[in-house]
């Protein structure tokens, strides 16, 4: 067990995950406070690192791409004080710190933990129902619905429409952006059947951030609902050639039969992986194993 406690926050390392729980120092930021306690599963993290500073330093964990739907509806934007994967050492306590960065580096060596991308989010994202009132409008979640509803700032012509529920399952995409300099952020859904590239002030599907202290909370609505829409992976899948269709040298290295008849069988094993974790639909895979076996 190895544990760093500072009053930004505690990390705690058990062997099989960390437990990350905020500080309660009132520098601590409104969105790690409202999130709260992150049980981060080994498997999801890339890595960890520590940088020394003169007063103080940081612990920074780094995942895994795809494992946190946080991570990716933001988009990387949240700044260090609405990072919860950062922790910040005072300077007597470094050697702490130094001591935790060794010891989950080991275990991710020893568990030969991959650093790739994964095909599913490994953390469940922020609980639900959730309700976040920012900017020009209020975003609530209670795990399938959506209500957008506005409040006196909001453009005459948005305000019009009324409140708006939308379906999670009529999602294709959810966005969170800060505001920045004189560009404000938004928090946008994009719905499936009725795209739009209007700006958030007009989008009734958006709720317009002008850069206030509430707004970080709406990247915890946007992370709930990620994790509830099809995991970007399987997007990636799609825009593949199917296999039939593409040429041989990508099926299999130039070289003898022997090895051109091995990476067959690894792709066909590749082939089955992703079946088996639903990124391949069962057509795609039948498809896919035939193109495969016709070259065998």
């Amino acid at each position: 067990m190895a544990e760093i406690i500072q009053r930004d926050g505690t990390w705690a390392f058990d062997g099989d995950a960390l437990r990350l729980t905020p500080g309660r120092d009132r520098n601590v930021s409104l969105l790690r406070r409202t999130l709260g306690e992150l049980v981060v599963p080994l498997g999801a993290l890339a890595g960890i690192s520590f940088e020394h500073g003169k007063k103080s330093g940081r612990l920074r964990l780094r995942l895994r791409d795809g494992a946190d739907p946080l991570l990716h509806a933001s988009g990387g934007r949240l700044t260090e004080p609405n990072d919860p994967y950062q922790l910040l050492v005072e300077s007597d306590r470094y050697g702490v710190a130094e001591y935790f960065t060794d010891e989950v580096r080991g275990a991710l060596l020893l568990d030969e933990v991959p650093s790739d991308p994964v095909t599913g989010y490994l953390l469940p994202g922020p609980s639900v129902p959730l309700s976040v009132s920012a900017g020009d409008g209020t975003a609530s979640f209670d795990g399938e619905h959506i209500r957008l509803e506005w409040n006196w700032k909001t453009e005459d012509a948005k305000a019009a429409a009324g409140p708006r529920t939308l379906a999670v399952t009529d999602l294709a995409a959810v966005e969170w952006q800060p505001a920045a300099g004189l560009e404000n952020g938004h928090l946008r859904f994009t719905v499936r059947s009725a795209p739009t590239k209007a700006p958030p002030k007009y989008d009734p599907n958006s709720v317009e951030l002008w850069g206030f202290k509430k707004d970080p909370l709406m990247a915890l609505v946007a992370a709930a609902v990620q994790a509830r829409l099809p995991h970007p992976s399987g997007a990636a899948v799609t825009d593949v050639p199917p296999l039939e269709h593409r040429p041989r040298k990508e099926l299999a290295p130039a070289g003898r039969h022997e090895d051109d008849h091995d990476a067959l069988l690894r792709r066909l094993r590749e082939l089955g992986e992703l079946h088996r974790t639903g990124v391949l639909t069962d057509e795609e895979f039948t498809m896919a194993k035939q193109a495969v076996l016709k070259r065998m």
